[in-house]
């Protein structure tokens, strides 16, 4: 098959939407709405309105990547994580450029709803996160370039999208859904330190500067253990002040964590490819399980 005929298929285009990261738009959704359920203020129309634009910024800022990161010699044959669709030829430049700013186009329309219910907040909050989603890897400064990608995923998709997902439910900021960000954005963080580490000597070549090219592999390692550790002591201390035993649900998923941090300190290059997704599905059993435990 050439590389023409895959460009049309359907397969090339799921490709570059990159489904496996999508845990790190829903989960925040699904936390922040658990928040506003035990508050009694959830709203349904607004909680899925939240998830289809957080869903569709994801999607924006990965064809972003892949797009910005072609562009800029980021993405070259050594590249050793999954399939970058323009860099292997499945999709051209201008039809993933076209196809960002459709999808960033729609999260827009998405988040309309949400600026009519909750005002000129969400506006900001969908006015920076679409913009951050483009400078990640585009525009003169690339967050993720100068080593800001990993603050750049705590506070977009932790604080903001829990809170701003609370926000558009009860019309008000809470301290509590701003704790149960913090979880959320350190794992969604863990996901990009393995993508980072994994990537340090190309992305050295390449001129990228990510946090984990700018302090090194054994401070990188010692990151990664923190972003895991951090949030079931984020959970156990939700549940001493709460008195909730039912807080203390994600601590099933520990001896994930664990064996996690073992093969990301022990593996190296493309063998950390596995690593990666599996750090994106702790993500999503300590996100279920911690929505559970918020909610009851």
């Amino acid at each position: 098959m050439s590389a023409a005929e895959v460009t049309t298929t359907p397969k090339a285009w799921l490709m570059a939407t990159r489904p496996k990261t999508l845990a790190a738009a829903f989960i925040p959704v699904a936390v922040g709405t658990a928040v506003a359920f035990a508050d009694g203020k959830h709203s349904w129309a607004a909680a899925i309105a939240a998830l289809i634009g957080a869903m569709l910024i994801q999607i924006g800022t990965n064809l972003a990547n892949d797009y910005f990161d072609f562009k800029k010699g980021a993405d070259t044959e050594d590249r050793l994580g999954p399939t970058r669709v323009v860099q292997a030829g499945l999709l051209s430049e201008t039809a993933v450029r076209n196809a960002m700013i459709l999808t960033f186009f729609l999260s827009a329309m998405a988040g309309s709803y949400l600026v009519f219910v909750g005002g000129w907040p969400i506006l900001v909050i969908g006015i920076l996160s679409i913009l951050s989603g483009v400078a990640y890897t585009g525009g003169p400064f690339p967050l993720g370039y100068n080593g800001l990608g990993d603050v750049f995923v705590f506070i977009f998709f932790g604080i903001i999208a829990v809170t701003g997902t609370y926000y558009v439910q009860a019309l008000e900021w809470s301290v509590d859904a701003l704790i149960a960000s913090v979880p959320v954005g350190l794992l969604s963080v863990a996901i990009l330190i393995v993508n980072n580490y994994r990537d340090m000597d190309t992305d050295v070549l390449a001129g990228k500067r990510t946090l984990a090219v700018r302090i090194g592999r054994k401070a990188t390692k010692v990151q990664y253990a923190l972003a895991l550790l951090i949030p079931y002591l984020i959970v156990a201390g939700q549940a001493l002040t709460s008195k909730s035993a039912w807080v203390l649900l994600p601590l099933v998923s520990i001896p994930l964590a664990g064996i996690l941090f073992r093969d990301f300190i022990t593996l190296d290059g493309r063998a950390l490819n596995p690593v990666l997704e599996r750090t994106a599905k702790l993500l999503v059993v300590f996100g279920l399980l911690y929505t559970l435990g918020l909610t009851l």
